[in-house]
């Protein structure tokens, strides 16, 4: 007898089931009270307790040594206020700087309209995570203002006033304590152990009874005024009461309570549900703490002071200069608008057509801004009209009818021998140039090799005819930038400076640092591929190249190509400073890069060539479209570890003489008359600046490795 037919699965169920399995999420995490997060946290077990308890105390001596450090009498701090512009432009022209404000504000517009067009719909930060952030600001404000020591009492002289303690208080329990401060923190810090071992043992930090509790926070409270109450003992300079001391910190005060109460105002309205699930853009929160602060220079008097023209300026009781505060509110108010316009076309057809100019854009913006907006070239427009331009022309139509004709799907063998044939007419002419048979101008032979490259990858991007437009049209586009961004490199700027260097400072360590990773990264990537090669030349040369660059210590490539590289080139021809580095840091930085980007394509199975192959595609399609995405997927935790690095090490700019951040702070600032000798509040604000960029762009890092699945299968 047959077996009876059966039916297929009930489509309706197939479906119900799917939506099932797309709408399955990881269970939420429980949210835990405060005493239950110390208890699971901090005090499990003796051992955390005590180490809590020792690198909370670690913690508070080196914030109240870095706040006393940096609000001493002994700091100067109008030095950096003064020297602001010098720290940032160096020597570039107050009468220019208008081209300044021009360059951040396009970077801000790129900004908002790229963060814009990314931004995801339902993320951001969590209510419970932003009152929490707040209530931790407001206390950490508070805890400052209890660590800083009071001010010094001045003289009629206006000097501090240097007593004993003792002489200056009459206080002998303030004297005993500055004399048994260390004795009296060791007994308190004992005291916590022992309860803390206790704790353990009876069960945790919850289950014991609530006296016992109260005991371990008082014993803390009790460490923390140690210290603080130790400091008010100091005995050499004659300080205001504890009483007056508060009274002067009252703006602070106010601060931190403002801060914590909003924290818990959001805390106490919502219940947990809604502080886990109700979510604020994170633009918004950086575009009001941004907006604070701008507003602060409009009503909050910071002092107006400067350095012009060989004068000291200094205001200390009017608000920041117009040229200063009008300028940066113009960039907020760009900086949200943009970022609300990307917002706003991401959901229609034009928004994904925006991603890939803005992509390029990105690229090309660092050029644009430095070599025609900051330079101001000075153009001589006969020769533009008489050889630039008809160059540019003559390039742009014989490269798009040869890359028209080499990209035709038919094409065959004869596309490979017209592109052999390019190649070697590139090569013909930078021979030429090394023994001078004929004349041409650079430009031209950069153009043919150019050409030639193109050419021997068309065929792998051949297609109908919409898609060998679209490569004619990308070839043109690309003549024009070109041939206009060396028209600008080759006219001289307009813009005077007693330096060789067009601009110093911090704008020279940006500008260094970016350029180098524009160059690097594709070498890098280059070497990579060649290492993995299964052409022996190509693999071999490139781990040559990688292991001497490797091996060879950065600041010796920099005084290479700083001031001994000139030696080796024509006469005529020279290497400035700025290029000089720049070179130095691409090739030591491609050599790490190129190893971070081989371990990711180790990464990439096996079986993604072999599908890749089975569709048809060329090495170069499956290098492009298959492997390198996934390679940098995985190598991304790396190569920004890279780039912090690269980003930090062009502090070495200041070793070889450039007038870096570094140099400029450590050398020029205390060379002044009105400075002479203030180092420190200059070397603690590049650091501080240093650790701004590298810890935004380690944040960013790990926002992409989330959204991106890096390390997660």
């Amino acid at each position: 007898m047959a077996a009876p037919m059966t039916e297929g699965p009930d489509p309706a169920a197939l479906e119900a089931w799917a939506g099932d399995e797309e709408q399955a999420t990881k269970p939420e995490e429980p949210s835990l009270s405060a005493g239950e997060w110390l208890s699971r946290n901090l005090f499990s077990s003796a051992v955390n307790s005590l180490l809590t308890v020792v690198f909370s105390l670690l913690l508070v001596l080196v914030l109240r040594g870095l706040l006393n450090f940096m609000f001493s009498e002994e700091r100067t701090w109008r030095a950096v206020k003064t020297n602001m512009r010098f720290l940032f432009t160096h020597a570039y022209p107050q009468s220019q700087y208008a081209r300044i404000w021009v360059c951040i504000g396009v970077i801000a517009v790129l900004s908002g309209l790229s963060v814009g067009l990314l931004a995801r719909t339902g993320g951001g930060i969590s209510m419970k995570k932003l009152s929490m952030n707040l209530m931790a600001a407001g206390a950490l404000i508070a805890l400052g203002i209890l660590l800083r020591e009071p001010s010094a009492a001045v003289g009629a002289d206006g000097r501090a006033i240097h007593r004993s303690g003792a002489e200056a208080r009459g206080d002998s329990f303030v004297d005993w304590l500055d004399a048994n401060a260390l004795t009296v923190l060791g007994l308190l810090v004992l005291a916590n152990v022992l309860l803390a071992a206790w704790f353990h043992h009876r069960g945790t930090y919850l289950q014991v009874a609530t006296e016992p509790r109260v005991a371990h926070g008082v014993l803390v409270l009790a460490s923390l005024g140690v210290l603080i109450g130790q400091q008010y003992a100091t005995g050499e300079v004659v300080r205001e009461s504890f009483a007056e001391a508060m009274a002067d910190r009252a703006w602070w005060w106010l601060a931190a309570v403002v801060l914590v109460g909003a924290g818990a105002a959001l805390w106490a309205g919502l219940g947990d549900a809604r502080r886990r699930n109700t979510f604020v853009p994170a633009m918004y929160v950086f575009f009001a703490g941004a907006g604070l602060m701008v507003l602060s220079a409009w009503v909050y008097p910071w002092g107006h002071y400067a350095f012009l023209e060989g004068e000291f300026i200094a205001e200390p009781g009017s608000t920041v200069a117009m040229t200063t505060k009008l300028p940066w509110t113009v960039i907020w108010i760009l900086l949200v608008a943009t970022f609300e316009l990307g917002r706003a076309i991401k959901g229609t057809r034009v928004g994904p057509r925006l991603r890939v100019p803005l992509n390029l854009l990105w690229v090309m913006t660092p050029f644009v801004l430095y070599w025609a907006v900051l330079r101001d070239p000075d153009l001589d427009w006969a020769h533009v009209m008489s050889t630039d331009i008809p160059m540019a022309v003559f390039f742009a139509v014989f490269g798009g009818l040869v890359v028209w004709y080499l990209a035709h799907p038919r094409i065959g063998e004869t596309g490979r021998v017209v592109a052999v044939g390019l190649l070697l007419v590139a090569v013909l002419n930078w021979v030429a140039a090394f023994f001078g048979w004929y004349p041409m101008l650079q430009k031209a032979r950069i153009s043919f090799l150019l050409l030639a490259v193109v050419a021997m990858l068309a065929h792998n991007f051949a297609g109908d005819r919409s898609q060998r437009m679209k490569l004619v049209a990308a070839w043109v586009a690309a003549m024009a930038v070109f041939h206009w961004l060396v028209t600008l490199v080759n006219s001289p700027s307009t813009v005077d400076t007693p330096t060789d260097a067009l601009i110093g400072g911090f704008g020279i360590t940006l500008i260094v640092a970016v350029f180098t990773l524009l160059l690097s990264f594709p070498l890098g990537v280059l070497l990579a591929l060649a290492r993995t090669s299964k052409l022996p030349i190509f693999r071999v040369l490139s781990t040559a190249y990688i292991e001497v660059f490797r091996g060879v210590p950065l600041i010796t490539l920099l005084f290479f190509f700083t001031l001994i590289f000139n030696l080796f080139l024509p006469q005529n021809m020279t290497l400035v400073d700025i290029a000089g580095a720049t070179i130095g840091f691409s090739l030591f930085s491609a050599a790490y890069l190129a190893e971070n980007v081989r371990g990711g394509l180790q990464a990439v199975r096996r079986g993604q060539y072999e599908a890749s192959d089975a569709v048809g595609f060329t090495t170069v399609q499956r290098t492009l479209f298959i492997v390198l995405p996934q390679a940098l997927r995985v190598s991304i935790p790396p190569l920004v570890g890279q780039v912090i690095a690269t980003f930090k090490e062009t502090s070495l700019l200041a070793v070889v003489g450039i007038f870096d951040f570094l140099r400029i702070a450590d050398k020029v600032i205390s060379a002044q008359s009105e400075f002479l000798g203030v180092k420190r509040e200059g070397l603690l604000f590049v650091s501080f600046v240093y650790w701004i960029f590298a810890y935004n762009m380690s944040k960013y890092s790990q926002r992409l490795e989330k959204r991106l699945g890096v390390g997660e299968r």
